[in-house]
Parts: structure tokens; C-alpha cells; sequence
């Protein structure tokens, strides 16, 4: 979420601009839901933040920094996130967002080029589909899938990194999720 934060190009920015209406980033680059330091700490970016929606993202960088490589990492995963969707870092810390009156879209990773057609791509699908029973049940809590608005062909919308977005990659995702803000 924080990428293209200077310049203008972050999605913080792409919502800003799509509602008219200012719009908060807390966010960090590198930051991780499980352990990172304070400022890295995704639940401690978002300690006493309460508002109307809460747009949000995260797993990628505790998966990819836990020594996991690509592989299927079930400890990680289930202390992110269980199967049923129910227990984990994310599960918490939408719940501490909804009791503070917010209504959370969680950004689903969506496929990058530098990953496309390996094995790196299974613990995010696993992943995605614990998200997705996360939010089924609470109408409050909506998942986004990002492969929707992302082609990992589509070098345009990709950072350098070839996993990070370009500004016009965050310029995307804030098409996908400016109208479920609106609604």
C-alpha cells in the first residue's frame, strides 16, 4: 500500500483524487503483520485509527521473510490467518477495526511477473481463499482480488521489482476500490 507513496502515485493518493475527499496512509513499505518493529508493525501503523473504511493489505512480506522461500509455509500461514479464516494476525486485527466502527476492504495480492507460473503463487492462494472465508462472514469486511485489475504480463504496472506496483498499477487498484468506498 505504500508504494508510490512519494510523487503522488500511492493508492492513498488514487483515492484521494477518485473521492474527492482527503484520505489517511499510515502505511510503510516492508512493513509485516507478525513481529517487524513498531513502525513496521501493520496492527501498530493502525493503533487508534478509526474511520469510516479501512483499506489494507498484507501477509507478502512475513511469507516471503520467513525463511519459507516458495513453498507451501502452513506455520505462517496459520498464524496469519487460519483455515477457516477465523484465527490469526488478520482475522484480529479486522475484528479491532470493526469494533472501532470501520468497515475494512482487505486487498488480495494479485499475481507478479516475477512470480507468475511458479510455486510461489500457491501460499498466496491459499492465502486468498482463507480471506475470502474471513469475509463472508462479516458483510462489513470485503476482500478485493487484485488479479482483477492486474495482468502480471502487463509490465506497465509493475515497479522495477517486478513485484511492487507502478504508479499506474496503484492508480488501478484505486479504480478497483474507489467505487466500494462510494457505495
Amino acid at each position: 500500500m505504500a508504494w508510490n507513496c512519494g510523487g503522488g502515485g500511492s493508492v492513498a493518493d488514487g483515492l484521494e483524487r477518485r473521492l474527492g475527499e482527503p484520505v489517511g496512509d499510515v502505511s510503510l513499505s516492508f512493513a509485516r503483520l507478525i513481529g517487524g518493529g513498531w513502525a513496521l508493525n501493520i496492527p501498530s501503523q493502525l493503533n487508534g485509527v478509526a474511520a469510516d473504511w479501512v483499506v489494507l493489505n498484507g501477509g507478502a512480506n512475513d511469507l516471503s521473510g520467513s525463511g519459507c522461500g516458495c513453498r507451501v509455509c502452513d506455520s505462517v500461514l496459520n498464524r496469519l490467518i487460519s483455515d477457516s479464516g477465523t484465527k490469526g494476525a488478520i482475522p484480529e486485527l479486522v475484528a479491532e477495526l470493526r469494533r472501532r466502527g470501520s468497515r475494512v476492504v482487505w486487498l488480495d495480492y494479485y499475481t507478479a511477473p516475477r512470480y507468475a507460473g511458479t510455486t510461489c503463487v500457491a501460499p498466496y492462494r491459499i492465502l486468498e481463499r482463507r480471506l475470502d472465508r474471513m469475509a463472508a462472514a462479516d458483510p462489513g469486511v470485503i476482500v478485493l482480488d487484485l488479479d482483477l485489475v492486474f495482468r502480471s504480463d502487463d509490465l506497465s504496472l509493475f515497479a522495477r521489482d517486478r513485484v511492487h506496483p507502478s504508479q499506474r498499477g496503484s492508480g488501478r487498484i484505486a479504480d478497483l476500490v474507489a467505487p466500494v468506498l462510494i457505495r
